[in-house]
């Protein structure tokens, strides 16, 4: 990325001579594109001061070299790639050379073929059937998904779920919660191609977003003086922020997953949080790497948690600017970056 608000430059640049303590080069096999590289594209936190930079977070992936003291990955390995940190060294984000510039990275990125990731940003994994293009998810969105539930919602059989966004990470969420067993789920969207998708897969409940007051009618009708146990709310914007605080349960759990606009502010009434109520913002759920994706992967080899019809949408690398309009348009699921490498 070399401007916000534009194009991503889709280029040949030259990775670092040497790896540094603690890095791994790897060549990528898939990526996901999240919706916070949407963000970081659009600018929504504010300027972006480490441009030009490489972007990407979740992927699957070969290791083909490794530096000094690296010691959870070898030579061969497949592995996946992810933004929180697992086990290893944290090693100095690499820079790489772009046309004569400094081209920035972070500890991770998955929109290159080849990459120099910190070591604690990659986790092995056995040899699977699991499909290669939903192995990414296990980067950020099931990993992320998982964590919000488990670790900051803290979710019981005995919770009634309100979920505000049906991209990929809430569809990914009603994913976990039915292989769970809970089936008092609703997501809320404003495309009603994503609501009908999330119907389909068992929130029956679950309505198109029209306004906030349209919105609140609807909810009360639905729960009435039962409101819900736990809402999640994953799309940033003000008005769903608003109602997943204010709808909910005065015990409830609230988690705010999605990022508003720098700038915009939400308006609550605190005084439910002296008496239970927790309100509270999510980084990734707080998951664990090296213990969630094996965990994860486990199951979905099993078949506890079923991906088989989770909508992916595969792109070259070349296409990467389609596949993210695509994501910014409402295409439902995930838009999948396949890398070209032979495995």
């Amino acid at each position: 990325m070399n401007q916000t608000s534009h194009d991503l430059i889709i280029d040949e640049i030259e990775i670092p001579a040497k790896l540094e303590s603690g890095q791994v080069l790897v060549r990528v096999i898939t990526s996901g594109i999240c919706g916070a590289q949407v963000n970081e594209i659009d600018a929504i936190k504010g300027p972006d001061k480490f441009l030009p930079h490489l972007l990407g977070h979740e992927g699957y992936c070969e290791v083909l070299k490794i530096a000094q003291e690296v010691s959870t990955v070898k030579v061969g390995d497949h592995a996946i790639m992810h933004w929180r940190p697992g086990t290893g060294i944290q090693s100095v984000p690499p820079v790489y050379s772009w046309n004569g510039r400094v081209l920035n990275a972070g500890w991770v990125t998955t929109f290159n073929q080849y990459a120099v990731v910190s070591e604690n940003r990659v986790t092995t994994i056995d040899r699977t059937f699991v499909n290669p293009n939903t192995l990414p998810l296990l980067g950020c969105a099931l990993t992320t998904a998982y964590g919000v539930l488990r670790n900051e919602a803290k979710v019981t059989r005995d919770d009634s779920i309100l979920i505000f966004g049906a991209g990929g990470l809430g569809l990914t969420m009603l994913k976990i919660l039915l292989s769970w067993g809970l089936s008092n789920v609703i997501l809320i969207d404003i495309d009603k191609n994503k609501v009908e998708l999330a119907r389909s897969f068992g929130a029956s409940k679950s309505f198109v977003f029209e306004n906030k007051e349209d919105c609140i009618e609807k909810l009360y009708g639905l729960y009435g003086k039962d409101l819900p146990t736990v809402a999640i709310e994953t799309t940033g914007k003000v008005p769903c922020i608003e109602i997943s605080y204010e709808l909910s349960d005065p015990k409830a759990r609230v988690i705010l997953v999605g990022v508003p606009k720098k700038g915009e502010k939400s308006s609550i009434y605190t005084l439910p949080l002296h008496f239970g109520k927790v309100f509270v913002g999510s980084q990734g759920g707080g998951s664990h790497p090296h213990v969630d994706i094996p965990h994860l992967l486990g199951q979905l080899e099993s078949g506890e948690l079923d991906f088989s019809d989770f909508p992916v949408s595969i792109f070259q690398l070349e296409d990467i600017n389609q596949a993210i309009t695509s994501l910014k348009s409402g295409l439902p699921g995930r838009m999948i970056v396949d890398m070209g490498a032979n495995i």
